[in-house]
């Protein structure tokens, strides 16, 4: 077999994978290019042929990769320190706060602190001919005079409930008979309706609901204001029975309510020249368990106002009353004094006439039916005696 035909055969066995081990001398071979001729001058022997064998390995297989301690976290996880929503503490996103509430230590009176605004949140009018009521936004006084209240109290009405016949017909205790006011000047038992009065027709407090004369009548011997669920409510204010000066009293009970409903008895200036004509609501029921009862004198052109409140069972017949003397203007339930200033800012300017309000404050939801009742109302001179009607 000659060289060239022992390296075909070699080739032929390597493409088949067979392993070829050759022995002792054999031509050479390449296996990238053919050997070059010999030529007659130059023999030699061939050297043994280099057979190159390819690789048949595995794949090398390589480990996941790892985060070394202190490296880069993989780019799906959540980034560090990310925080949820700011809570309610966050400025920008907290609500303003309400004006802040100050206990009087001892007394039970609340003096707000805050600034007026241009438009009163109560005590204005829309466009009706009675007068407004309620509260409007608070501001401080500037600490001449003093004010001071009670803060509690049992009850001393001598009645626990009934209408009519019942706890409105009996007196219990009152201002009058303890601080002795004399004769009363004016008194209305509604014996004969509500022919005293002047019954608001019109939009209601601050444009909400409608007081009408629809939710005003006389059950049992007792007036009745009813206010329904869509707002339509009542107030009404005491005809020829004005005056600078002088003592009131009203014998009042109002059941439990919905919080859109404020039961009030209030002074408002006869010259309609709120808010500098100023305000006296001597009875505000703003709680709707009606187990607290709130007090606020309004007075100057900024609508401020000073406050207090007292805690009595308001669901039961209580007697409210005011005292308004140069001086002093106080606030009674049961003949006990509760709340008082001495500030004089807080004087009205010119003569006032008492209205029974129940004003609606739209809290959302499905209101309820409220009411509020009276018994009676009278109104004394400051001297004990009559004077000229204002």
């Amino acid at each position: 077999m000659t060289g060239d035909e022992l390296t075909e055969l070699i080739k032929k066995l390597v493409a088949k994978g067979i392993v070829v081990i050759v022995l002792g001398a054999a031509p050479s071979l390449q296996t990238d290019a053919p050997a070059a001729p010999s030529t007659p001058d130059q023999v030699t022997s061939p050297a043994a042929p280099q057979v190159r064998i390819p690789e048949t390995t595995a794949p090398r297989e390589t480990a996941p990769e790892t985060a070394a301690p202190g490296g880069t976290a993989p780019k799906n996880t959540a980034p560090r320190n990310s925080t949820g929503p700011k809570d309610a503490t966050d400025p920008k996103r907290s609500t303003p706060e309400r004006p802040q509430v100050t206990l009087v230590p001892g007394t039970g009176q609340e003096q707000r602190k805050g600034g007026a605004t241009d438009t009163p949140e109560r005590g204005e009018k829309k466009s009706t001919p009675a007068p407004g009521g309620g509260t409007g936004a608070p501001q401080a006084p500037s600490g001449h005079g003093t004010e001071s209240g009670t803060g509690t109290k049992q009850d001393t009405s001598g009645t626990t409930g009934g209408t009519g016949s019942g706890g409105a017909a009996m007196t219990g205790s009152t201002a009058a008979e303890r601080h002795g006011w004399g004769t009363a000047t004016h008194v209305d038992d509604f014996s004969t309706g509500t022919a005293n009065w002047n019954i608001y027709d019109g939009p209601g407090h601050a444009g909400n609901g409608r007081r009408t004369p629809d939710a005003v009548g006389v059950v049992d011997g007792a007036l009745r204001i009813t206010g329904d669920g869509s707002g339509n409510t009542a107030g009404m204010a005491w005809v020829g029975a004005s005056q600078k000066y002088g003592r009131w009293e009203g014998r009042v009970r109002a059941p439990k309510s919905d919080p859109s409903y404020n039961a009030l008895l209030l002074l408002w200036p006869t010259a309609e020249d709120w808010p500098s004509g100023g305000e006296l609501d001597f009875m505000e029921m703003m709680d709707p368990h009606r187990q607290r009862t709130n007090a606020f004198f309004h007075y100057g052109a900024d609508n401020s106002q000073v406050e207090g409140s007292v805690e009595v069972d308001a669901t039961e017949w209580h007697n409210w009353a005011l005292e308004w003397t140069p001086e002093k203007i106080t606030a009674f339930v049961d003949g006990e004094p509760w709340f008082s200033t001495t500030d004089p800012k807080v004087q009205p300017p010119g003569p006032m006439h008492l209205c029974i309000q129940l004003d609606w404050f739209p809290e959302g939801g499905s209101p309820q039916e409220s009411m509020m009742e009276v018994a009676w109302v009278r109104q004394y001179a400051l001297d004990g005696t009559p004077t000229a009607q204002a």
